[in-house]
């Protein structure tokens, strides 16, 4: 099995998107087999991986896979990203469209909180990791990826706003892991994203996030234009000019990543 990670915040424009992406980019540099699971029916995540939907012959995806409720399911719904570079091979997906939403009302449905769980069963035993980009809520899809999950990663904007729905993200595992029948499930650390250190309010947001986080602050990703560029042309970061700077920095975000959730 790999170990799985939900990446989180109870808020939007988090960021969170974006390090699964980057951070599933830095992971499999390293060598490390990659799985994302797009989790967020918005599939930021899977457009951004370059993946592509077929209107005239939809592929399976993560909502196909929660409905079945059936061990093992992911295995038929992995699929290639679409950036073409040797390294991408290591990274498989689990795409969403905007049909996941059609798994919320499926809440009070007995177990369905263990859906996904049940999906990956024995469908990740190929991968080191599994990074799950969970919508902006705590509601029904993020449930699921947290009972899946062996460790939930909060991802933040330096605004208080953000910052303030990464504190109520963690404390949402700290206090619902026996809920979620995954009592062993662990918050593991925080990354703050879009950081411009010219900006007063973002030093003094993360100052704040310092003392609320303390060592689980993994790291501060600057605001770059090769990084939101990247993001909107679904590339890897490797095609965008000036983007030596931010690799460095997501390689960082891995070694910490690998350190702290081990094999």
């Amino acid at each position: 099995m790999a170990r799985r990670v939900a990446i989180g915040n109870n808020k939007g424009g988090a960021k969170k998107t974006t390090l699964t992406v980057r951070l599933a980019e830095a992971l499999a540099r390293q060598g490390k087999r990659v799985g994302v699971v797009d989790l967020d029916p918005q599939g930021n995540a899977s457009r951004r991986l370059g993946w592509k939907d077929d209107e005239n012959n939809p592929p399976l995806t993560t909502s196909e896979a929660i409905e079945e409720n059936a061990e093992g399911v992911a295995a038929q719904v992995w699929q290639p990203i679409g950036w073409p570079h040797p390294f991408a091979e290591r990274i498989t997906l689990m795409p969403a469209r905007y049909t996941l939403e059609d798994r919320s009302p499926e809440a009070g449905k007995v177990g369905a909180y263990r859906r996904l769980a049940k999906a990956l069963k024995g469908a990740d035993d190929h991968l080191d990791y599994v990074l799950i980009d969970c919508p902006p809520s705590l509601g029904h899809l993020t449930q699921m990826g947290l009972a899946a999950a062996h460790h939930a990663l909060a991802s933040t904007d330096p605004l208080f706003d953000g910052i303030d729905a990464a504190v109520r993200y963690r404390d949402f595992v700290n206090l619902s892991r026996d809920d979620l029948a995954n009592p062993t499930l662990s918050f593991v650390g925080i990354v703050v994203s879009d950081y411009d250190q010219r900006l007063s309010d973002h030093v003094e947001q993360l100052r704040g996030t310092r003392t609320l986080f303390g060592d689980q602050l993994w790291g501060v990703v600057p605001r770059r234009s090769a990084i939101s560029n990247a993001d909107g042309a679904a590339r890897s970061l490797t095609d965008e000019p000036n983007s030596s700077e931010p690799r460095a920095v997501f390689e960082l975000l891995a070694e910490r990543f690998i350190k702290e959730v081990s094999l």
